[in-house]
């Protein structure tokens, strides 16, 4: 297996690490305030597709004891109380737990819901439970790396044959269009028109400023999709481990329905949750309505131009920061057409990862 964060720090410019208890710290600090709070119940794909998963589970979860990983406010744990659960440990390390404590009261469900307030790696529950429930995906998915608690719960505390929600996750790539990109490319053309001075040599400038290596986080409407989405990547999370997550990698092959320019690769994901008839699919595409994950854009280092049927393959790789575990990077090997394969690696951008 290539290590790519080996790569990574040979050819760019080693940054300071931070330590597991201050990255932790400023992870629980973020979902301390309101507004994520008020972006995620908001959210209305995330939210129903939870209820109608916890809902459709109903003969699993009622009489039976859950286990809400990094519970927040606690609409997941409320959900499980009303689908029948008799017990939930709700657990959230954040101080939003004192609200979550007030809902539970609010809502009369003292009685089957405990709030715990702390890290799930360093308390303690009283019993086995029968599922986990967890809504711990991030930006492309691995984005905050909760995954690796919901993890440690399943090998510590889910009795056999228990039930995880959402117990599956799906990896899909498309290459995209960017029209608001291009036309920020081509104004430096323009201006000698507006104003008769030439500069047109800020193009270059501007397209190595624009298509950088960042992961940029915004919503892909369909007519920028260029082909049919390539699934690259799957995620059992009843078998899943963390050694895997250190490098999550797929191949894809995808072919252009038309011609025009791709400007960059679009990744996103989606869960699914069991059911006896028809399983529930929360899902980030930018063919299904939008969510607060929106979708992982990866500008390429120049617009390729393509025609139908023209081939973008290549692999590509999700593994954790060196400088921050909770934060993801992404290494994408692209051929388009005839070209000859690129690389390109990625990182979620500098604002993200101040203390």
């Amino acid at each position: 297996m290539v290590n790519f964060v080996g790569k990574m720090s040979q050819h760019g410019i080693k940054k300071r690490k931070l330590d597991r208890s201050t990255e932790d710290h400023m992870y629980f600090d973020s979902y301390s305030d309101v507004t994520i709070h008020e972006e995620m119940i908001a959210d209305a794909v995330r939210t129903n597709a939870y209820r109608t998963g916890i809902f459709q589970n109903t003969k699993s979860i009622e009489g039976k004891v859950v286990l809400d990983v990094g519970a927040g406010t606690g609409v997941l744990s409320l959900f499980c109380a009303q689908a029948g659960a008799r017990k939930v440990y709700a657990v959230e390390a954040s101080s939003i737990a004192d609200q979550a404590v007030r809902i539970v009261k609010l809502n009369q469900m003292e009685d089957k819901i405990e709030v715990i307030k702390g890290r799930l790696e360093a308390i303690d529950l009283p019993e086995q439970v029968d599922v986990i429930v967890s809504e711990w995906m991030g930006y492309a998915l691995l984005h905050e790396s909760m995954l690796n608690s919901v993890i440690f719960a399943r090998d510590k505390w889910l009795k056999p044959g228990g039930l995880i929600l959402p117990h599956k996750a799906d990896l899909f790539i498309a290459p995209i269009n960017d029209l608001v990109v291009e036309g920020r490319l081509n104004f430096w053309s323009t201006v000698e028109g507006q104003y008769g001075v030439d500069m047109s040599c800020m193009t270059d400038f501007a397209r190595k400023c624009i298509m950088n290596n960042d992961i940029t986080v915004s919503p892909v409407t369909v007519e920028d999709v260029l082909s049919h989405p390539c699934k690259f990547a799957e995620l059992d999370l009843h078998t899943v481990t963390p050694e895997q997550l250190k490098d999550v990698r797929g191949v894809y092959r995808c072919e252009c329905f038309g011609s025009s320019s791709i400007h960059a690769l679009c990744v996103w994901f989606t869960v699914t949750f069991p059911a006896d008839d028809k399983a529930i699919v929360l899902s980030t595409s930018p063919f299904k309505p939008e969510t607060h994950w929106k979708q992982a854009v990866l500008y390429l280092d120049d617009p390729v131009d393509v025609m139908q049927d023209t081939q973008v393959e290549g692999e590509i790789s999700l593994y954790p920061s060196e400088k921050n575990s909770r934060h993801i990077c992404i290494r994408v090997d692209y051929a388009i057409g005839d070209q000859k394969k690129k690389s390109k690696a990625f990182s979620i951008p500098d604002q993200f990862l101040e203390v």
